[in-house]
């Protein structure tokens, strides 16, 4: 790994950097949860630059992960050199998350950890780590309890890490994700109470896709049951507004099947799907 004090970064990061190398030291090895965002890159980095092959990536592949992603996942695992695991499950088959209530993403995460179990024991790894920063202990999380549970560690949190110090450090180690919009899985789009199916989460990520290709990065497509509320970053507003792109926009989701197309002027946020 390049040498943590000639990176250029501040001196309070480089004390944060060293106590994250530290972490993995620690250890013998390790499975990384990989989603493919900047956070968890950067850990399975890291990781990897410190226990070379005894560090696994372990992704979960699900009708909730968007195929970008999925191919994000591989081409960072490739670029980093991490042994990666794709473990296929499905959430639709559990009645409590497909339920769709404040407990969605404890039950989401119970699945991912559960993959887990067997693949410990295949490697011999006992721990396992996620992304999960210090400005992520206060939100609304209940993915986080699933992590307790599990003995899941987050060695972001134990070394003082930001989302800012994550980009920060990312962009410094040349990580091509470092600046990658938020993500979230495609049922965070569905608004509490509302039931989660295939047909919704495969519409959901089409009409995303549509968004995409009119060039705006932060997106979320809300599906209201027919009714499309996009959220974008707000500096994209205009792009959105913009009356060919909004006309082909328009098109492009009615044509997947919701009635209705609106902008929440409000912009992007997160938690804006459960409302």
């Amino acid at each position: 790994m390049q040498e943590l004090n000639r990176l250029s970064i501040p001196r309070d990061l480089q004390s944060k950097a060293a106590n994250l190398r530290d972490f993995f030291q620690r250890l013998d090895g390790v499975l990384v949860a990989f989603s493919g965002g900047v956070d968890s890159t950067l850990v399975l980095k890291i990781a990897e630059d410190v226990l070379g092959d005894r560090t696994t990536a372990v992704t979960a592949a699900s009708p909730t992960l968007p195929r970008e992603e999925m191919a994000a996942v591989r081409q960072l695992s490739q670029e980093i050199g991490a042994r990666l695991i794709v473990a296929s499950t499905n959430q639709l088959n559990d009645d409590a998350f497909v339920r769709n209530d404040v407990r969605r993403c404890y039950h989401c995460k119970t699945d991912l950890y559960r993959l887990l179990a067997p693949i410990q024991r295949d490697t011999g790894i006992a721990t396992i780590v996620d992304g999960t920063h210090v400005d992520d202990l206060g939100d609304d999380r209940p993915g986080l309890q699933a992590a307790k549970e599990f003995g899941v560690r987050s060695p972001l949190v134990e070394a003082g890490f930001r989302k800012a110090d994550v980009r920060t450090l990312a962009k410094a180690l040349s990580l091509s994700n470092w600046d990658k919009p938020a993500a979230a899985c495609l049922s965070s789009r569905i608004p509490r109470g509302m039931k989660i199916t295939e047909e919704k989460l495969q519409r959901i990520e089409q009409a995303e896709r549509v968004l995409k290709e009119e060039g705006v990065r932060q997106v979320r497509v809300r599906d209201h049951d027919g009714l499309a509320r996009i959220e974008v970053d707000p500096a994209e507003l205009p792009q959105v507004l913009d009356p060919v792109r909004r006309d082909r926009i328009t098109r492009g989701l009615k044509a997947l099947g919701f009635q209705f197309v609106t902008l929440d002027l409000e912009g992007y946020r997160q938690g804006g799907g459960v409302r």
